[in-house]
């Protein structure tokens, strides 16, 4: 289990500096089979996606992770499920918004986003 959970964290660290600075930086992550789900709107494969998150209307974004949960998944292969819990801000805002993301990671010559789940917390 620890070596998931190491897995996860570095994963995740590395996802969101990555965002962060530059979201075309994700691209060796997603796969023509993976899929995305953003504020409920599906998208599937990596251009897809990519071009998703480019369209994202903000200029500057800083996620700050708050709990990070991995598991591992799918009997019979290396895969990972990660939940991640967070506040982000965005360009000028001074107010943070509250997020969860939800990752399956499926190791194949390295490991790759098979599922992304993102919803913004509304209280």
């Amino acid at each position: 289990m620890s070596d998931f959970e190491a897995i996860g964290k570095e994963f995740v660290e590395f996802y969101y500096r990555t965002f962060d600075a530059d979201r075309s930086g994700l691209s060796p992550l997603y796969r023509d089979m993976s899929m995305m789900s953003w504020e409920g709107v599906p998208f599937q494969g990596a251009n897809n996606i990519l071009e998703k998150l480019a369209s994202l209307p903000f200029q500057r974004v800083a996620h700050k992770i708050t709990t990070i949960d991995v598991q591992p998944s799918l009997p019979g292969i290396t895969a990972a499920v990660i939940v991640v819990t967070g506040q982000l801000l965005v360009d000028e805002e001074t107010k943070p918004q509250q997020y969860t993301q939800m990752f399956q990671l499926v190791e194949d010559n390295g490991y790759f986003i098979y599922n992304d789940v993102f919803r913004l917390n509304y209280a």
